[in-house]
């Protein structure tokens, strides 16, 4: 094994790993997914648990400290309190990886305790909306009772903060900021917002009807008094006291404030492709090194090649910048 941190070419440690458990969801949210005929992985596509816990055991080897469990709808996977306990239990240079999940809550209510006995330290939750009508008109489904009762599972739990990660959608959901924290802020959860980012189906992103984090914080800020945490490391959320706390609200502007010089994550997709970035156009593949018998070493050296290619930043707004052209479900998020 090469010595070392697994740093790029521009000094960028990497320590977070981005894990997709499957491409499948039990919602189809306008701005990720289209309402029928998605292209599925196919299914001897999809790395098997002992192929995913192999290369993330590899990784926390190379120094990776956190794991986050995507998707899809990453409990969708019918071995996921498994899944959770096997990475868990891993260890390497900085001890074992803490473990985290993003997800949009449905299966929470019956698997919140079993995960966190299994290890899961953190949740957050995509809510856009609280309102129910608009919640069936987003995700093409009618579930927000469903939602909300797993996100209070959640929180019973034990997970504590909840985080409720929000996508604000001019003439969609930007009526509903102030909203959507007093509703955290009442029940002990912590709400993110999230500027949109080109990662639509149908690629019809426009910079120009994006909802940007100054437009965030000058609505929150009608209503509310915001202290700025400060320096926030490799987060991606810059965070506000609210009111004085001790409730925050935290911004992931990716487009209009990125963070690409402090990246420390890598994205590992359900199919076994180790990608450096969100937005990359080009992927390492894993799977097809496993399956033609590579030992540790090898996988080792592709994590580190994965990452030596790793570009300055996203490159959104410049020109000739593309979308990847997977979707956000099957990338992970």
């Amino acid at each position: 094994m090469t010595p070392g941190p697994l740093a790029d070419g521009f000094g960028r440690e990497h320590r977070d790993l981005r894990i997709s458990l499957t491409d499948r969801c039990s919602l189809r949210c306008t701005y990720c997914m289209p309402a029928e005929g998605v292209p599925w992985l196919p299914g001897p596509s999809m790395l098997g648990t002992d192929e995913l816990v192999r290369i993330a055991r590899v990784g926390v080897g190379l120094g990776l400290s956190e794991i986050r469990l995507t998707g899809g709808e990453p409990l969708l996977r019918p071995d996921v309190v498994d899944v959770v306990a096997r990475l868990a239990a891993l260890d390497g240079p900085n001890g074992r990886p803490e473990i985290s999940m993003t997800t949009n809550a449905l299966r929470l209510p019956a698997l919140a305790s079993p995960l966190r006995e299994a290890g899961l330290a953190r949740v957050n939750v995509s809510l856009d909306t609280l309102d129910r009508d608009r919640f069936a008109r987003l995700t093409r489904r009618d579930r927000l009772p469903a939602t909300l009762a797993g996100i209070a599972a959640a929180a019973a739990a034990g997970f504590a903060p909840v985080k409720l990660n929000a996508v604000v959608m001019r003439g969609v959901n930007d009526d509903e900021v102030v909203d959507l924290v007093r509703f955290a802020v009442a029940h002990g959860y912590e709400m993110r917002f999230i500027e949109q980012m080109p990662l639509d189906p149908g690629h019809t992103w426009d910079r120009g009807e994006m909802v940007t984090q100054a437009e965030i914080l000058e609505r929150l800020g009608k209503a509310f008094r915001l202290t700025e945490v400060g320096d926030r490391g490799a987060a991606p959320a810059e965070r506000w006291v609210v009111d004085d706390g001790p409730a925050t609200v935290g911004v992931i502007a990716s487009v209009t404030a990125p963070f690409c010089g402090s990246c420390d994550r890598l994205r590992l997709t359900a199919d076994g492709q180790l990608r450096s970035c969100l937005f990359a156009r080009t992927e390492t593949d894993l799977r097809t090194l496993l399956r033609e018998g590579a030992d540790d070493a090898a996988l080792e050296a592709a994590f580190r090649t994965c990452v030596a290619g790793k570009k300055a930043g996203h490159g959104i707004g410049e020109p000739g910048f593309r979308q990847p052209d997977r979707p956000m479900s099957a990338i992970g998020g």
